[in-house]
């Protein structure tokens, strides 16, 4: 079964002070023991460097550490999803049609990506944006 981990619990996992790090922690285990297979976009490698390297996270994260963290808890088990043109000119299109704006444009990249790539289930910590952006998927979409 293939489940799309947001990149917020990809991130919560990686950082044991991050307020969700045992939640994630215990998704991530529920995964290997049910050996379901995790998938994220493309989009989603570059969203987990950039919050890994640009939050304030004590002690920080340099760029190499965020690079090893993508490596062993992302590119070695992950499916990544890859997108293009024509996937970014429907998101677009999509959230223009919506009227949404901002931060949740990147959300709506997550759950096309899930879609696209037919996973089973959506995990997040951000249930609200998700079911608002796909409420026929309300019953797949869950917080760790």
């Amino acid at each position: 079964m293939k489940v799309y981990i947001d990149t917020n619990l990809i991130i919560a996992d990686a950082v044991q002070t991050h307020t969700h790090h045992a939640n994630a922690e215990a998704l991530f285990h529920l995964i290997q023991m049910r050996r379901w297979t995790p998938v994220v976009s493309a989009h989603g490698l570059s969203e987990t460097y950039s919050v890994l390297t640009g939050a304030p996270f004590q002690p920080r994260i340099s760029p190499m550490e965020a690079w090893e963290i993508i490596e062993k808890n992302v590119l070695k088990s992950f499916i990544i999803e890859p997108l293009g043109h024509n996937d970014f000119t429907k998101i677009i299109r999509e959230c223009a049609a919506n009227g949404w704006t901002g931060g949740i444009t990147y959300d709506v990249i997550h759950v096309y990506a899930a879609r696209k790539a037919q996973c089973t289930r959506i995990y997040t910590s951000n249930l609200a944006h998700f079911r608002r952006i796909a409420p026929d998927l309300h019953d797949r979409i869950f917080a760790p």
